[in-house]
């Protein structure tokens, strides 16, 4: 074999899968071809390379020392091809651009405004898809992302979307039986609830100059989703995003409960592959989203930010923050 003499491709992707699954039959499912094609493609490597790659024993197949020695530069290789692939191949821009977003985000904020992006833009199909997991642009399809974090992530564009004000709410229910709190020291002797690690109370108090507040009682969630669930059905007071309940404050779902806000170090962040700047539906989507978020109500003047403001807060909603990989 001479020195820029390359294996058959077929060969090395029959190879590669025949490791992968340590078996020919399954290579052979994978491959859409049969099992004595793939026998033959790894025949015509081993004499290709002159050396055997594959073993037998009680009637299974196994690596031999220069197989499992040659598998991984090989994975690594189609994988960079497959990666390469994705970053040049140019998707069309009509059709459907595949949003991810945190659900508590995508119910309480995204959702309830896509009807605009779709009156403005009828040739595109959103799909939103929601977790809590790293979007993984290169593996899971993904055209754009608006997680809750600091927007710096390496080789991804990003845009903040909003701003994070936390501010104490709770429903109108509730307010009306035990009254309006004349300070945020009445509120420690609310009902609350709380994010699953329990720190936003202790914290926000703290912010306010009020220590020593006991234990954070009172029913905790995990999703940010069935704490506001619980806000609104008079379980106790929250701390939330102002700009994510300012429509359920707004038509008087929720009632905040005092004009101090807790400005979060995080923010809700757009964020996308380089290339993928200037897809015309990814600036479609880019511009309206930008467009909503600056409209959004909640941006109200004189409110009074607690002298703590730029302490990080605790993730009261989201959960921990996360960001998109690459």
């Amino acid at each position: 074999m001479t020195e820029h003499q390359l294996p058959p491709l077929n060969a090395l992707r029959a190879f590669e899968a025949t490791a992968r699954h340590l078996s020919v039959k399954n290579a052979a499912d994978e491959l859409c071809v049969t099992p004595g094609a793939v026998s033959q493609l790894i025949k015509t490597l081993e004499l290709h390379l002159g050396v055997p790659l594959f073993r037998r024993a009680n009637r299974g197949i196994f690596l031999t020392d220069v197989g499992q020695a040659y598998l991984p530069p090989v994975r690594n290789a189609f994988r960079q091809i497959s990666d390469a692939t994705r970053r040049v191949a140019v998707p069309a821009d009509t059709g459907i651009l595949t949003v991810s977003a945190t659900p508590f985000f995508a119910s309480a904020w995204l959702v309830p405004r896509l009807k605009s992006f779709q009156d403005a833009h009828p040739d595109i199909d959103l799909q939103v898809v929601t977790g809590t997991a790293l979007a993984d642009f290169s593996r899971d399809g993904v055209d754009v992302a608006i997680r809750h974090g600091m927007g710096r992530y390496p080789g991804l564009s990003s845009q903040r979307v909003l701003t994070v004000e936390i501010v104490p709410v709770a429903a109108p229910a509730l307010v009306k039986s035990l009254g309006m709190p004349a300070t945020p020291a009445e509120l420690t002797r609310w009902p609350r609830v709380n994010d699953t690690e329990r720190k936003g109370w202790p914290l926000w108090f703290l912010a306010q100059g009020i220590e020593d507040t006991g234990p954070a009682r009172g029913a905790s969630f995990d999703d940010s989703g069935l704490l506001l669930k619980a806000v609104l059905t008079g379980q106790g007071a929250a701390l939330l995003p102002a700009a994510v309940v300012a429509d359920d404050l707004a038509q008087g779902r929720l009632v905040q409960l005092s004009d101090v806000t807790w400005l979060e170090d995080f923010a809700y962040y757009l964020v996308y592959p380089e290339g993928s700047h200037d897809r015309p539906k990814v600036a479609a989507f880019r511009e309206w989203l930008l467009d909503a978020a600056r409209n959004a109500p909640g941006k109200r003047a004189g409110k009074r930010r607690s002298s703590g403001a730029r302490k990080r807060a605790s993730p009261t909603f989201e959960g921990k923050a996360s960001s998109p990989s690459s």
